[in-house]
């Protein structure tokens, strides 16, 4: 029976002994960083490098945070600009923890920590837009690149009609980044970046914007139809211009042909009357014969008319 008890210490003894090691030993990962604190309160420094530690077991507790890169996602607010336009502003940000004690100290946790950037983010995002008009959250650079080189006139024509910026979009976002790094300073994290996700007309003025965009587009398509119009129209009167001098250089070869026929023709004619006049006006008269006597022709002429010369002749 004693023995038996004996058993029961012992094995006793060694899971308090366990309980107590587990409890007395910390580990820490490469990626998180802990802050030990006592009865609430942080006792010595923190630990940000990965190994072994120890503390007091049972009155001692360990506080982990993240070493890595954490996100921010603000929420979508309606902020005015400079030029009284309103406009929905989206972002998001990247921070991480660099002094674990005082983040400890200010926030406790990574949910005390969002709610506080959202406050530090949020309002530098409004009074970097407040102080900028619309045109310097849309753009970065006074250039308007565009893809199609025959665009280029159409590209100086908007350039020159768009003000000139003096920030940008990359400048205010790096002025939200500055100012809210500043104020981030005492939580113990860094803002890495802020960046604008989007950025939305109001209604009222995104119906406007919008028919502005189709006016504009509407102009540069009836610059190319007119265009298209003026070069059909150059072109067809190139065609009607070479057509007239193909059909006026073919008469003239047509003529000239005729012509030289005409001659040749006369030449031949002139060439058989000199060797026999008496058998050319004899073809002359056989061939007014089938001119003027046809199948129904009723012709009266005197027995002396030189029409019937060769009928009389022939009989």
């Amino acid at each position: 029976m004693k023995g038996s008890w004996k058993r029961s210490f012992v094995w006793a003894g060694i899971i308090l002994a366990f309980i107590l090691a587990s409890n007395a030993t910390l580990v820490v990962d490469e990626n998180e960083q802990v802050v030990i604190t006592q009865f609430g309160k942080p006792v010595g420094q923190a630990y940000t490098e990965p190994g072994l530690y120890f503390k007091t077991p049972f009155i001692q507790s360990a506080h982990r945070f993240e070493k890595r890169f954490l996100e921010w996602n603000g929420n979508r607010n309606q902020v005015p600009t400079r030029d009284k336009r309103f406009v929905w502003v989206d972002t998001y940000a990247r921070w991480r923890i660099v002094d674990p004690l005082r983040f400890y100290q200010r926030v406790r946790d990574e949910r005390g920590a969002r709610s506080r950037l959202d406050d530090i983010i949020d309002g530098a995002t409004r009074d970097a837009v407040a102080n900028h008009d619309l045109i310097e959250l849309v753009r970065s650079t006074n250039r308007v690149p565009l893809v199609d080189e025959d665009l280029q006139q159409d590209e100086d024509d908007l350039q020159a009609g768009l003000a000139a910026i003096e920030h940008g979009r990359s400048k205010i976002m790096a002025d939200v980044l500055s100012q809210a790094a500043e104020l981030a300073t005492d939580l113990g994290v860094e803002i890495l970046d802020v960046r604008f996700k989007r950025i939305n007309y109001n209604e009222d003025v995104q119906k406007r914007v919008y028919e502005r965009m189709i006016a504009e587009r509407y102009r540069i398509a009836e610059k190319f139809r007119s265009q298209g119009q003026g070069e059909a129209a150059r072109i067809s009167g190139e065609k009607e211009r070479e057509l007239k001098r193909i059909e006026s250089e073919a008469f003239r070869q047509a003529e000239e042909i005729r012509g030289r026929a005409d001659a040749q023709a006369a030449a031949i004619y002139a060439e058989a009357y000199d060797v026999d006049p008496e058998f050319y006006r004899f073809l002359r008269t056989m061939e007014s014969y089938e001119d003027v006597l046809g199948e129904d022709s009723v012709l009266m002429l005197t027995t002396e008319s030189e029409f019937l010369e060769y009928l009389k002749s022939s009989r």
